[in-house]
């Protein structure tokens, strides 16, 4: 049984994020670890990488290694193209210049948002253009496409653990080319210690926590399918989508009305903005009774 309009002070709490309240303690009492490090000096590199606050740093970190100028142009392109882009992005640029959504010829740097878990499918054609190009991969830490680059056709990619770990903030900048960021000035040893040993717990159980989320990810689109909505994107080999991404195809006829009765039961999403669609969590911390909550929820808004 499941309740609708719960008392305030008795929501549940699901995120976008795999972080539950359960993992302040979880993560305080892991024991030092630093597997990250020979995980991530395999996949990146040795010297190539470093751990950042969060992905707004590492964007930061990125765009200050290219002296831009308040008149310079960042081109932002993303997996759908549409104008939604978050604003920890075009916020981070706008502190160094301006920014648009079509690469010209005074574009300086391209800046790659491959969407949700989603990859950008034409790099090579934006690598053909000789641009100097910044791949954000915070929600695509896992996902690669059929020639393994994601992550490898920039001068730098972005990660943001807390997108798919059990992890309160931490990020990572890695530098493809002999270009160099600068080192970061807000973490101190204490939290990257902190970062270190959850995201070593994590990655030691990685095979565990993908097959998780794809089982939960593959009964969720039935479920929802099931209910007339569609993924925005297709399933595609080496996808590991960060949300459940769904077209609305005009089910919901309010969909700013869904989004906040979510809200008030509970449940992060937002709505794909410019487009028929929205997202609700979908990550390795849920059971199939979460998404069956998820799923009445839903069907009683748009009953009611």
């Amino acid at each position: 049984m499941f309740i609708i309009n719960p008392d305030y002070y008795s929501l549940p709490c699901y995120r976008i994020g795999a972080f539950t309240t359960d993992h302040i303690a979880i993560n305080h009492q892991i024991p030092k670890n630093d597997f990250a490090v020979s995980y991530f000096d395999d996949k990146f590199g040795k010297g190539n990488w470093q751990y950042t606050f969060n992905g707004r740093e590492a964007i930061h970190l990125a765009l200050e290694s290219y002296n831009l100028d308040k008149n310079d142009l960042v081109t932002i392109i993303t997996t759908s193209q549409n104008y939604y882009i978050s604003s920890c992005v075009t916020n981070s640029i706008q502190k160094f210049c301006r920014w648009n959504r079509e690469v010209l010829p005074e574009t300086k740097i391209i800046f790659v948002n491959h969407e949700f878990g989603y990859p950008y499918p034409d790099m090579q054609k934006l690598v053909e253009t000789g641009k100097p190009i910044i791949e954000d991969c915070c929600t695509t830490f896992f996902s690669q496409d059929e020639k393994q680059m994601i992550g490898k056709y920039g001068d730098f990619s972005l990660y943001s653990f807390p997108k798919f770990f059990t992890i309160q903030s931490g990020g990572l900048i890695v530098s493809n080319k002999p270009k160099k960021s600068s080192k970061s000035i807000l973490l101190d040893d204490i939290h990257r210690n902190y970062i270190e040993n959850v995201i070593s717990n994590s990655l030691l159980k990685v095979d565990e926590i993908l097959q998780i989320k794809k089982l939960n990810f593959d009964y969720a689109v039935a479920k929802f399918e099931a209910m007339g909505f569609t993924l925005r994107f297709p399933k595609m080999k080496g996808t590991v989508p960060s949300v459940l991404l769904l077209n609305n195809n005009g089910i919901i006829k309010d969909l700013d009305g869904l989004k906040f009765f979510l809200n008030n039961h509970g449940i992060q999403n937002s709505i794909f903005y410019g487009e028929d669609a929205f997202f609700i969590p979908n990550h390795q911390n849920l059971t199939t009774t979460d998404i069956d909550y998820f799923s009445f929820l839903i069907s009683f808004f748009i009953n009611n």
